[in-house]
């Protein structure tokens, strides 16, 4: 059994507006997550959030969907580029290249998610076949329909 309590504060919201300088912030959040089982605690977990939206027009079920939605951002995207492509240690002293390799990994990405409804493997096992049969990802590039 999970359960999430929300926070929300806007005075605190306020003070960090005026002291970081940051001009649309209106609401911080801290949601907690705690997962139980027979009665233990297996994982306790808090996230703070700043977000601009009105905290007078949006309801604790938004904020929470949102919250939500930011953490399969970050499992769905940037999991799958630090784990499998291991790109925070890409290291460059060539201005610029850092940005193109992060582009072209996200574009391989995003054609590898675009076409799993074809596809009989999870996308990890996808990938690695596509580096093993380069002519396979050469093909998979130049369809015309996805």
């Amino acid at each position: 059994m999970v359960t999430r309590r929300l926070w929300c504060d806007t005075e605190a919201a306020d003070y960090a507006r005026a002291a970081l300088k940051f001009p649309g912030l209106r609401l911080l959040l801290r949601l907690d997550c705690e997962e139980r089982q027979g009665g233990q605690t297996l994982s306790p977990e808090t996230r703070y959030f700043a977000c601009s939206l009105d905290p007078w027009q949006v309801t604790p079920a938004r904020l929470l969907e949102l919250a939500r939605g930011h953490w399969g951002v970050e499992n769905n995207l940037h999991y799958v580029k630090d784990r499998w492509w291991d790109e925070d240690r890409h290291y460059t002293k060539r201005p610029g290249l850092a940005e193109r390799l992060a582009i072209l990994t996200g574009a391989a990405l995003a054609v590898l998610q675009l076409t799993k409804e074809d596809a009989e493997q999870p996308l990890r096992a996808r990938a690695d076949e596509l580096c093993w049969h380069p002519e396979q990802a050469i093909t998979l590039l130049t369809q015309e329909t996805w």
